[in-house]
């Protein structure tokens, strides 16, 4: 029988206006949400993790808590920095010094999400949107773990269901739509979507059980519509 060790994973968030819950939140400042949910999905992949905190948007700080993680971890994981804003240092430096494999993928929720490599570490740079960082993660960092990890079933099981909404999309982009799924007994599973599109209502991931996957030749969903499904069950949550 073949083991392995477990992945050696470091965790931060960056950004001048994120602060930990529990600290006043003043004016212009978030709450970091996403750090704690990737700490909490990560362990439950088997990893061994290392909260790194949260980074300002500084270059010279961001630097160094990357350079000093990819000496000791097997991958690098972050929360925002990976956008086109000014202050998005993440990916600059991912470029400057390492090898950026992909960025800015045609999905929503989630569009700018990094994978690249640095010396012996492998990173990941999610969005800082909470409801694209959890979508990205399930989607395209959890099996990128597990290949890492080893595993040979990398990927969820997907549900084939109705859609119980009309909806219009982009051609040539991927969607995963937040829904609430209901049996029926002549329709199977039929699935209803959350109202709002946001990707940064957290409260959507509560009230959903799973991600509807539209796929990028779609353009309109009607009522009735057959889509494939993937519960939240299916992602080990």
């Amino acid at each position: 029988m073949s083991v392995r060790k477990p992945l050696r994973v470091a965790v931060f968030s960056t950004g001048d206006e994120v602060i930990d819950p529990g600290e006043e939140l003043a004016r212009g400042k978030i709450y970091d949400s996403n750090r704690f949910t990737l700490l909490n999905l990560l362990t439950t992949l088997g990893c061994e993790v290392e909260d790194i905190g949260i980074i300002p948007d500084d270059p010279v700080l961001i630097e160094k808590a990357v350079s000093s993680s990819t000496q000791q971890k097997d991958l690098i994981i972050t929360s925002g920095g990976v956008s086109t804003g000014d202050e998005d240092h993440v990916k600059n430096f991912i470029e400057k010094t390492g090898e950026l494999l992909f960025w800015r993928l045609a999905i929503k929720p989630g569009r700018p999400v990094a994978l690249g490599r640095l010396k012996g570490a492998f990173f990941i740079g999610l969005p800082g949107n909470p409801v694209a960082a959890m979508v990205t993660f399930l989607t395209i960092a959890r099996p990128i773990i597990l290949h890492l990890s080893g595993a040979r079933n990398i990927y969820p099981r997907p549900f084939i269901g109705q859609a119980d909404f009309d909806y219009a999309k982009k051609p040539e982009r991927k969607e995963f739509v937040r829904v609430k799924v209901r049996e029926d007994k002549t329709e199977g599973l039929v699935f209803r979507k959350y109202e709002k599109e946001g990707a940064g209502i957290l409260s959507s991931l509560v009230f959903a059980d799973g991600l509807v996957e539209l796929p990028e030749e779609a353009i309109k969903i009607r009522r009735g519509d057959t889509v494939r499904y993937f519960p939240f069950s299916e992602f080990g949550i």
